[in-house]
């Protein structure tokens, strides 16, 4: 049971919108902790929110179990997981996130971190990057692009590894190709997917019964894992059923398809074009054979 108020935590918090949202939506007893390993977007979500039922806290969404333990929460009623890079990383050339614009190879989310896109493009092997580059970003030509960076070696601008892509992309996939290249390594600096499958794994015993999960992710690295999780209690996407044939699931999936936002909401934002929202609700009782690893 929840200690104190009723919780419920927004990860990351990026500018506090949802957690905004959420508090206008709560009663005076509850309590919305946002979290974020970004410096930056904390202090602008606490510019924004002038509420006590909100707190922010820094740190990576994977580690939740601690930052609730911390302030002697056992569960929450409520976890909302925002899955994509704030407008202000990609806005700011500096912090490295856009290929648009010149920065230094960064791509840090927490800038306390110690590896940089910088050490992924010019530091780590040939095999490596295509892996990387395979895995997280599902480029077809990996082989050729990692190639080509690791010859074009030291890079340390976002516009020198975007011109060396652009030479190894194919003229009609260049943006394709630019957005699946930065979008592979940011994954690849931040440990993105690791960080998501650790706090699937965890949430089912930090929410209450009959608590809800919202992801809204923005690719299909991540949707796959939510999918999966959310519709099996698993990573392997693989039912396990006891005696009777009953799915061994802490959850009950609300949204059998993703959440899309509609042609009015993506005229108003069109970052939000590739956004997909799944909701699973907290079953009464885990079962006892439930394993999140199947």
């Amino acid at each position: 049971m929840i200690k104190k108020r009723s919780a419920r935590s927004t990860c990351p918090l990026g500018g506090g919108g949802h957690s905004a949202t959420l508090l206008k939506a709560l009663g005076p007893d509850a309590c919305v902790l946002g979290i974020d390993r970004d410096g930056e977007a904390l202090e602008a979500a606490r510019r924004r929110i002038d509420d006590d039922r909100f707190e922010a806290a820094r740190g990576n969404f994977a580690d939740l179990p601690r930052l609730l333990s911390g302030r002697d929460i056992d569960a929450v009623d409520g976890l909302l997981l925002d899955l994509g890079i704030s407008s202000h990383h990609v806005d700011a050339p500096e912090r490295g996130f856009s290929y648009r614009a010149e920065g230094d190879l960064d791509m840090r989310m927490d800038r306390r971190a110690p590896r940089t896109a910088a050490h992924v493009v010019n530091d780590w092997s040939e095999r490596d990057l295509r892996d990387v580059l395979y895995e997280y970003g599902e480029e077809r030509n990996a082989r050729r692009i990692a190639r080509a960076v690791t010859e074009a070696r030291p890079l340390e601008t976002t516009t020198a590894l975007a011109e060396v892509v652009r030479e190894a992309a194919s003229p009609r996939e260049e943006v394709s190709t630019l957005s699946r290249v930065f979008q592979a390594i940011r994954i690849a600096v931040n440990d993105e997917l690791d960080a998501l499958e650790r706090i699937l794994k965890a949430a089912p015993r930090l929410l209450k019964p009959g608590a809800r999960t919202a992801v809204i992710s923005y690719h299909s690295l991540e949707d796959r894992r939510v999918k999966r999780f959310f519709r099996y209690g698993n990573l392997r996407g693989e039912p396990v059923r006891d005696l009777y044939g009953n799915l061994i699931s802490p959850w009950r999936d609300q949204t059998r398809s993703p959440v899309r936002p509609d042609d009015d909401e993506v005229e108003a934002n069109p970052r939000s074009r590739s956004a997909r929202l799944r909701v699973a609700e907290r079953r009464d009782e885990i079962p006892d054979r439930w394993s999140p690893d199947g």
